[in-house]
């Protein structure tokens, strides 16, 4: 009876034991699922893609502007040529680069035949004058002897009539003699006007030909813009308004507007508008530039260019929404003045948008956003 009693305890003990064991091994079993499902409080957010700024659209006055392009001239252009025949250079005294004044020598000939001409001019008329005295003398005799008998008739018209001969003999000697003075000063070829000389051909022995260009000077030195705009343009244009100028290099300058051209081209149908520029900028006759026409002021919205990103030919801003996450906004973009561009469509005044980076996001992304003086800071270290 003893042993039924303790193998009915073994028994009873055994199962208990084996209760408790599963127990045990279940809530281990639920304990380890828990532990591998569950995620570090630290990691229960999304890593945020990009530090950005945040940025919101600018109202602002910006000036309502025409654009053109075209060529850089002279404003006149004045030909300095020879005007005496078959002479020689014998001395260039300016270069292409120089400014000059009116009246100021440029290049000299050879004078020497040109002062022979005139010392034999000289002596013509001296003979001339000679024989004109001897003609007045005689006329005179005859005019007080005129009573009838003492002189024939002939002979008085003759003496009255070489008088006429002697005196204009005499003016042709001192034209002929004026003559070889002029082309005596013409062997100093002097400057028409201030101005900047552009072109030399003018070279030390070579015989030049009357009318043959030497230099070529721009007239006080002052340079145009001749802009082109098509038809419809054109009435947006008025004389005295301010124009902008960009050229190769960097270079920029000033300008107004000094004429419009009363004509358009009937191949191109465009037309010229001739604004004068400062000499004073450093643009340069044949240059090509680029201009905008002020042609008033407007108040648009504006965005840093940086804000933009442009993606299969469209433009899009990133809005940044709740818990940081980014938006993409497709918009219109106008006019650009500096770092700034226009958006005529497709934006908030009051959105919040990212201020850079926005090549590197997309469409739901987490951005950890910062003050812009915090971020340069950042930047700099």
């Amino acid at each position: 009876m003893k042993n039924l009693n303790r193998n009915k305890l073994m028994s009873i003990a055994a199962v208990l034991l084996f209760i408790s064991g599963a127990i045990w091994w279940r809530v281990s079993l639920s304990r380890a699922e828990d532990s591998a499902t569950a995620k570090p409080p630290e990691t229960s957010a999304a890593k945020p893609a990009l530090t950005v700024t945040a940025v919101t659209p600018m109202r602002a006055d910006w000036p309502i502007q025409l654009s053109a392009t075209g060529d850089i001239a002279a404003w006149q252009e004045a030909l300095v040529g020879s005007e005496a025949d078959g002479l020689r250079l014998t001395e260039v005294k300016v270069n292409v680069g120089d400014t000059v004044r009116r009246g100021q020598i440029l290049a000299v000939f050879s004078d020497v035949t040109i002062k022979a001409n005139v010392a034999q001019a000289r002596a013509a008329v001296t003979e001339a004058e000679a024989t004109m005295a001897e003609a007045r003398a005689n006329a005179d005799r005859t005019r007080k002897s005129q009573a009838p008998g003492v002189m024939s008739a002939q002979q008085v018209s003759a003496y009255l009539t070489a008088e006429q001969t002697a005196a204009a003999r005499l003016e042709s000697a001192h034209a002929q003699l004026l003559s070889q003075q002029v082309r005596l000063d013409q062997t100093q070829l002097v400057a028409p006007d201030d101005g900047l000389i552009s072109s030399r051909t003018a070279t030390v022995g070579a015989v030049v030909s009357a009318g043959q260009e030497l230099f070529r000077l721009i007239r006080a030195n002052r340079l145009e813009w001749r802009a082109e705009v098509t038809a419809a343009e054109l009435p947006k244009v008025r004389t005295g308004q301010a124009v902008t100028l960009s050229a190769p290099g960097g270079l920029q300058a000033k300008g107004s507007v000094r004429m419009v051209a009363p004509t358009v081209d009937r191949q191109t149908r465009t037309a010229l508008i001739y604004v004068d520029i400062p000499s004073d900028t450093g643009l340069k006759a044949g240059m090509f530039a680029r201009g905008d026409f002020e042609l008033g002021r407007s108040t648009v919205l504006a965005l840093p260019q940086s804000a933009i990103v442009q993606r299969e030919g469209f433009n899009y801003a990133y809005s940044i929404g709740k818990d940081n996450k980014v938006l993409q906004l497709k918009v219109d973009i106008g006019r650009r003045l500096e770092d700034q561009v226009e958006i005529t469509h497709g934006l908030e005044p009051q959105a919040k948008l990212a201020a850079s980076g926005t090549s590197f996001l997309a469409d739901g992304d987490t951005v950890r956003v910062v003050d812009a003086s915090v971020n340069q800071t950042e930047s700099k270290q």
